[in-house]
């Protein structure tokens, strides 16, 4: 029986915080239900700070599916900042959502949506917040059962004493299964308790709960095994696809933020999956297939999105955008809809070698330009043959000087450092590419108002990737690195001026590392950092690195194992990793192999539009990639802005 709303005792502690119209709740296509006429109730949770969380396409998916069920409540509930998590503990005012302000504890599940591992500490100060108790197998029938999802979740190792399941993969269908079973179970008066309900979830083979497996090491500290503990759980369990998304044209209604988000648009996913083979890139390989929607629902999904939350942008997202096979329909068609309607158009993810005339001009054509980025990834052509990112400098060149000649003035381009292989020459080549990027702007514009940026992220191996196995650089050279390519930069004044240069020191990708790779020793490590105040790592004020050195060194040192070791080592070919249980669809062999070809800097195509390289996703998940063309055109519609 939930106790209510506890807003008449969170309210009194709003005015002593920042930003307190985060906390409040009550947005456009927010939902709120009557407790006690429905039968499961799901709290979602993004372990970030409202304005990051809110958009999380992800999150809202979910909320709208699960509410859609007549006999289904879901809320959702996002990290408190520091200010305010003081005043509830000196209140006792526990974690809450912000649909009804109802304690996240009296909900029957939990879901944690992991974008990346660094939320982990803020998912320890909710479950603390909401009662619920830390360490999974100390809960009871009285707590939710929480479960991870969300790219990282596929390796929950490191956090796997603090959650009670995870989901791998597409989320869709994967809640209904779960509320499906979670409703019989009640039903059926919660037989056998909490251990038969994760007993439940376990053997649909495509929910991990961790407690039914044991790790074994061996006693140089490698992994010597993972194994069930009981015979009716499977060895491996497997990711979620979900196929024909054109029969999940997910948000109807999006979430309008009451207090400013990172993003304030009407954001559709035109299509899931990438077979790029960027092989840095986990996101990529974790999302196969390529399953596109077809130009004539996501025609409906704007038009419907736009009525019901009245944005001016609409963000056409995807891994790769501009890859669509009815790209160039799908921006002119929607450019002629709103036509004069003040609606602007982006692709927060285009690819060098995808953007052409066409789609400048028509991303462009209200005369609002949003930001451009484009990603080469790697400053040499001999490093991106190794991370399998084959764009030429030709390509960089002609894409940057159609987006100036179309009235663009500032385009952000974005590379990696501590790539595997990479030398010194590999990342001061970034500014001969920078300079050349300028001098070739200035050229066809014949104006000097013509300015990029370089943003630089550390590299930060991945599992399920085929550098799983790689070593990652240490923090003392990408930063040395770093500091050559500003002098780079700026050796040339003229050209430097016109450069802006934004990067992230070396330390947070080591711990990003850490917990990307991490086993369930790990889990000692995260405790004890958020034990000693580690709250919101995923922001630069917030983090501290020597909180996690320090804990790392007396977490680790005692079993054997380091920091370093986690992050720093390079791995052999038969080395059990932590997630080796966990079935991406990628076949091992064929990983280890795209390896071995990074090495030898070989590239390998996309199989899209090639014969199938046997990564193994399609056979042994029974999916097929699903893309167009279909031929349909976008017809006009009356105006959205009309209110006819």
């Amino acid at each position: 029986m939930s106790k209510g709303s506890i807003f008449h005792r969170l309210e009194p502690l709003l005015y002593q915080v920042q930003k307190p119209i985060q906390y409040v709740g009550g947005e456009l296509g927010a939902v709120t239900k009557d407790w006690d006429s429905t039968t499961v109730r799901w709290c979602l949770m993004y372990p970030d700070a409202y304005e990051v969380g809110l958009p999380n396409q992800g999150i809202q998916i979910l909320y709208e599916i699960l509410n859609e069920q007549p006999d289904v409540l879901a809320e959702r509930t996002y990290a408190v900042w520091p200010d305010l998590e003081a005043l509830m503990r000196q209140h006792g005012v526990p974690q809450f959502t912000v649909d009804a302000h109802r304690p996240v504890g009296d909900f029957d599940i939990l879901g944690v949506s992991f974008a990346t591992e660094m939320g982990y500490t803020n998912l320890l100060t909710a479950l603390d917040l909401a009662g619920i108790p830390l360490d999974a197998i100390e809960r009871d029938e009285t707590h939710p059962i929480v479960i991870a999802g969300g790219h990282a979740a596929f390796n929950p190792e490191p956090i796997a004493d603090f959650i009670d399941a995870a989901v791998l993969g597409d989320g869709e269908e994967a809640v209904l299964e779960i509320t499906d079973i979670v409703r019989e179970w009640k039903a059926e008066g919660r037989p056998g308790g909490r251990e038969e309900l994760l007993l439940r979830l376990a053997r649909t083979e495509a929910i991990y709960v961790p407690r039914f497996y044991r790790v074994d090491y061996l006693p140089d500290g490698r992994i010597q095994r993972v194994v069930p503990t009981r015979p009716d759980v499977p060895f491996r369990v497997h990711k979620r696809t979900t196929m024909d998304l054109d029969s999940w044209p997910y948000p109807k209604k999006p979430l309008v933020p009451l207090a400013e988000t990172v993003h304030e648009r009407y954001a559709v996913e035109i299509f899931r999956g990438c077979t790029r083979g960027c092989r840095f890139c986990q996101a990529g390989m974790i999302t196969r297939p390529v399953r596109e929607r077809s130009i004539t629902t996501i025609g409906e999904m704007v038009d419907n999105g736009l009525r019901e939350s009245g944005f001016s942008e609409v963000g056409l997202l995807s891994l790769s955008s501009a890859d669509h096979s009815e790209i160039a329909d799908i921006c002119s068609g929607l450019a002629d809809r709103y036509d004069g309607e003040n609606v602007s158009l982006s692709l927060p993810s285009t690819r060098v070698d995808a953007f052409n005339v066409t789609l400048a001009e028509e991303l462009s054509r209200n005369g609002r330009r949003s930001g451009l980025t484009f990603a080469p990834e790697g400053g040499s052509e001999r490093i991106r043959r190794v991370i399998n990112k084959m764009v030429t400098e030709e390509d960089l060149i002609r894409t940057v000087v159609t987006a100036y000649t179309r009235g663009w003035r500032q385009v952000k381009l974005y590379f990696m450092c501590g790539l595997p292989t990479e030398t010194d020459e590999d990342v001061v080549q970034i500014a001969r590419l920078a300079h050349e990027v300028i001098k070739a702007g200035r050229a066809a514009t014949g104006s000097k108002d013509i300015r990029c940026t370089v943003s630089i992220g550390g590299f930060v191996p991945k599992p399920h990737t085929p550098f799983q196995w790689a070593a990652q650089t240490d923090p003392q050279t990408i930063d040395r690195r770093l500091k050559l390519l500003k002098q780079a930069i700026n050796a040339d004044r003229s050209l430097g001026r016109a450069i802006g240069f934004r990067y992230h020191d070396g330390e947070p990708s080591l711990i990003e590392g850490l917990l990307s790779r991490g086993d369930r020793r790990v889990g000692r490590v995260i405790r004890r950092v958020w034990a000693e105040g580690g709250r919101f790592d995923g922001w630069s004020e917030h983090f501290s690195f020597q909180r996690w050195v320090d804990a790392c060194e007396a977490e680790l040192t005692p079993l054997g194992v380091s920091l370093e070791w986690y992050t720093m080592r390079e791995r052999d070919q038969h080395e059990v990793l932590p997630w080796d249980h966990l079935d991406s669809g990628l076949d091992r062999e064929w990983l280890w192999e795209d390896w071995q070809n990074a090495l030898a800097e070989v590239e390998q195509d996309d199989c899209r539009w090639t014969p199938c390289f046997d990564c193994g996703v399609c056979p042994s998940m029974g999916t097929e990639i699903q893309v167009g063309p279909t031929g349909a055109k976008l017809l006009p519609l009356i105006s959205v802005r009309s209110g006819a």
